[in-house]
């Protein structure tokens, strides 16, 4: 999987997260997704088709899918309902527009935001495309995005 092409998933995060939050958000070592490891409890996912394929997701812990979604929109939420998946699609929305925005060359099309919820759920990669994992550190807690595209 070719950097170039993740990068702008990373910078849209860190952007996202400082422009609509007002926090800073800390990326850590990437990794390759061996396995379908259980995934934080609340994740947004997008579709990405045309000249590349493949999926955004961004998953967070309960606790801090509460927090972030209380702090965009300005709301204290204590519980999972449509408010908090409504808000979580929204992130995961702005991110994956805004890499779309950095990913010149590419005719890309986005899927409207599927938001899966449950504890320890697990997101399964396609076999024949690589996933990468990207762990962020954030005051409110940590929460991962994984990238998974395939270019033609």
């Amino acid at each position: 999987m070719n950097v170039s092409y993740i990068n702008p998933f990373i910078q849209a995060t860190l952007e996202t997260f400082k422009t609509m939050l007002n926090i800073e958000a800390v990326p850590e070592e990437p990794r390759i997704k061996q396995e379908p490891i259980p995934t934080y409890d609340v994740s947004g996912v997008i579709g990405l088709s045309g000249d590349a394929k493949g999926t955004v997701a961004i998953s967070f812990p309960k606790f801090m899918a509460l927090k972030v979604v209380s702090a965009l929109l300005g709301v204290t939420l204590k519980e999972i309902d449509p408010d908090l998946t409504d808000g979580i699609g929204e992130m995961a929305n702005i991110i994956v527009g805004n890499a779309k925005q950095h990913l010149n060359g590419f005719h890309l099309s986005i899927s409207l935001p599927n938001v899966i919820v449950g504890r320890d759920h697990t997101l399964v990669p396609r076999k024949d495309i690589s996933t990468l994992v990207i762990p962020f550190k954030t005051e409110m807690g940590n929460f991962s995005l994984e990238v998974t595209l395939k270019t033609n």
